[in-house]
């Protein structure tokens, strides 16, 4: 522990100790008696090395480990989900593609160009290079 640390301590535990004393003796019974209380219903046991002490939330399988099924089914989940990520983005690709061309086309088509502009070979070549672009 740091200098800087243990000073910090030592300042808490003097706090602590002048708000303790000023309880009331029916109040630090009481606090006394929920505390014992506490302790009786605590299920403590030690944390092994790799596991989490998660304090009961979401508590894993007998052992205290989570079982091979459990744990495949989250990795499982979450390429599931990462698929559907990438396929959603694909998809909303590929109609972003077909509203560019519908627009094109519409463009094409609404213009004042005679018949005659689109049969031209120049013109064709012409659009593949400005679209390609």
């Amino acid at each position: 522990m740091t200098d800087h640390n243990a000073e910090f301590a030592r300042k808490l535990i003097r706090h602590l100790d002048r708000g303790a004393a000023q309880l009331k003796p029916g109040m630090a019974y009481r606090l006394q008696q929920a505390r014992a209380r506490a302790l009786a219903g605590s299920t403590a046991r030690p944390v092994g090395a790799g596991e989490l002490a998660l304090g009961g939330i979401g508590a894993p399988g007998a052992g205290g480990r989570h079982s091979g099924w459990g744990m495949a089914a989250r990795w499982l989940a979450v390429a599931v989900l990462l698929g559907g990520i990438g396929f959603g983005w694909q998809q909303w690709h590929a109609v972003q593609q077909v509203r560019e061309f519908a627009e094109i086309d519409t463009q094409l088509l609404a213009s004042d160009l005679p018949i005659d502009a689109y049969l031209d070979r120049g013109f064709q070549n012409w659009l593949k290079t400005s679209f390609e672009r």
